[in-house]
């Protein structure tokens, strides 16, 4: 029987060699659940062990019931009703119920809430399972973020109500933030919430671009301080599905298509706070949309792995001049080379996981009170401090090289299968189409780099790389660290010139090509420490680094060049602005 979990090795070797025992003790506080919760682990062996038989579940959930049906979801697409409501694609329907029923949908709620308490590493693991079988689903059961959200800045009013259905599946979320004139500049939000003399909120105003808009539970960025223009003004809502909530159109987009993304008018509709005021963007939506940073990066490489295996088989299987095309060399080294890419953006974005977390457990056994004394509180409160500086790089950094990749391996697989990768009798076109998304929405990749590059340029990356490389390597790996160690301080030489021009011209103009130095470096860093244990990682470190490294090289050339012909001669390189009729 399929099963997207148990047949993927590499998610098998990171499942094994991440230490989710340790995510365990975070998650469980000590194992206590175990005495007020049937289904709670009593050890970390246990919790491990559920962990396991989650993934398989969903795994075989996945592969069966949801990719068979992905064709058909994408042909078909949703509808949008005469009376404003939505129709979900039947495929999508039938999944989120199968989901429900499997009790998948509240994976990182607590168990009191009816969750499965799982850390996020093991959810993101979930997400690109989920994304490839079908990447427009991973749009609805990712946004299990929303939950996560509530959990953590709600009453326990609004906790109690919303929380315990959202697990069970029977209601979904939306995170409703963009507007027809504030996609990326979220601080340009116009959409009103307001307050009646009896002190009930209200939100009025138009959302766009709303990813399944038609959920029961949105959370709504709206401007509640009219006399502030910018992000201090905004809050954010929690407004239910009902009649002052409308959805004017369904977009028609060039792929996701079971995904609904809809335009919603939001008329006198009755909401409620989430946490305090003012906080809308600077806290709740900031610490959300990191979460939905990881899960895209997630799906992108839940959609590369799908796209990956079509183009593998197909190389295998077709003949051209008497041989199969993957012995000629040009196709080896493309299908060797979108292996390797989708690998390293698996570490990168299962290690952010991981990092995130850490950076949780620490903070929850200071809000808990857990430190035994004055010394164990500064320890946590200098590790939480610490994962999360490394976490405001990791996760921007993690999405921008998940989403890249994506890109590249669906377009390559395009490329081993010719014109058959252009027709729509194999999945691969829907791969591509479904790609493309992935660089833009939570975030466009010049966002990402923009948050990626502060942790950069402060010499973050520098520092986890230098931790990453402690242990000492065997003999036959200590040349590749040296390589990686010599990388580093290419690193630091263009960081240095970078911050020597003055002003953030120079650094915007560089950000993408420091953030790849940095990218090149961690996930060399990463692979190191797999190759430790794995033999066949020892091989794809080689090829990262035999690729890789001359374009770290190349990089570090071009940014002490201090060459800024695209500020200072736009005109003259980008012509003239066209004319139209």
């Amino acid at each position: 029987m399929a099963n997207f979990f148990t047949d993927n090795q590499d998610i098998q070797f990171l499942f094994e060699h991440m230490d989710p025992a340790r995510l365990a003790g975070i998650m469980e506080d000590g194992f206590k659940y175990a005495e007020q919760f049937d289904h709670a682990p009593a050890d970390a062996a246990d919790a491990v062990d559920n962990y396991r038989r989650i993934l398989e579940a969903l795994g075989e959930l996945a592969a069966e019931q949801i990719a068979p049906t992905a064709e058909e979801t994408d042909l078909l697409g949703n509808t949008l009703n005469p009376d404003g409501s939505v129709s979900y694609a039947p495929g999508i329907a039938k999944a989120l119920k199968l989901l429900a029923q499997a009790d998948l949908m509240g994976f990182t709620l607590p168990y009191r809430f009816g969750g499965l308490n799982c850390p996020n590493l093991v959810y993101t693991m979930s997400n690109e399972i989920v994304s490839r079988a079908d990447a427009a689903l991973m749009n609805i059961y990712g946004l299990q973020g929303i939950a996560e959200t509530i959990n953590a800045f709600a009453d326990e009013a609004i906790k109690a109500e919303y929380l315990p259905e959202m697990a069970a599946g029977k209601r979904t979320g939306a995170m409703v933030l963009t507007e027809p004139d504030a996609g990326s500049d979220l601080q340009a939000v116009k959409v009103r919430g307001w307050q009646d003399a009896d002190g009930h909120w209200y939100a009025q105003g138009v959302k766009r671009f709303i990813t399944n808009g038609c959920g029961e539970v949105l959370l709504v960025l709206a401007r509640t301080e009219p006399e502030i223009s910018d992000g201090r003004g905004l809050s954010l809502l929690l407004v239910e599905r009902g009649p002052r909530v409308k959805i004017r159109r369904l977009e028609d987009k060039l792929g996701i298509h079971g995904s609904p993304t809809c335009e919603i008018f939001f008329d006198d509709a009755p909401a409620r706070l989430i946490g305090e005021r003012q906080r809308g963007l600077i806290t709740y939506v900031m610490s959300l949309m990191n979460g939905a940073r990881i899960g895209i990066a997630a799906q992108s490489l839940g959609i590369a792995e799908a796209a990956f295996r079509v183009a593998r088989q197909f190389a295998h299987s077709r003949r051209q001049f008497g041989q199969a095309v993957e012995n000629f060399p040009a196709l080896r080294e493309l299908i060797s080379d979108m292996q390797v890419d989708i690998q390293a953006a698996r570490a990168l974005t299962y290690f952010a996981a991981y990092c995130v977390d850490v950076e949780y457990g620490a903070l929850r056994k200071l809000e808990l009170g857990g430190a035994a004394d004055p010394a164990e509180s500064r320890a946590l409160k200098a590790e939480s401090r610490r994962y999360k500086r490394l976490n405001g790089m990791l996760t921007p950094m993690s999405k921008y090289c998940a989403s890249e990749m994506c890109m590249r391996v669906a377009n390559g697989a395009v490329a081993v299968m010719g014109g058959s990768g252009y027709m729509k009798d194999y999945s691969v076109q829907r791969h591509l189409r479904d790609s493309r998304i992935t660089t833009i929405y939570e975030g466009t990749t010049q966002l990402q780099i923009v948050a990626a590059v502060r942790g950069v340029s402060s010499g973050t990356a520098n520092s986890l790389v230098d931790e990453l490389l402690q242990r000492e390597p065997p003999e036959e790996l200590a040349p590749l660290a040296e390589q990686i160690r010599s990388g580093s301080k290419l690193l630091e030489e263009a960081v240095a010139f970078v911050k020597a021009q003055g002003g953030t011209e120079y650094m915007d103009l560089m950000g993408r090509r420091l953030v790849d130095m940095a990218v090149y470096l961690v996930v060399a860093a990463l692979f190191l420490d797999h190759a430790v244990v794995n033999d066949g990682k020892k091989t794809v470190l080689r090829r990262w680094l035999a690729v890789k490294m001359p374009e770290l090289r190349m990089n570090h050339e071009i940014i002490t060049s201090g060459q800024r012909l695209p500020m200072t001669d736009f005109e003259a390189l980008a012509g003239p602005v066209p004319v139209t009729e």
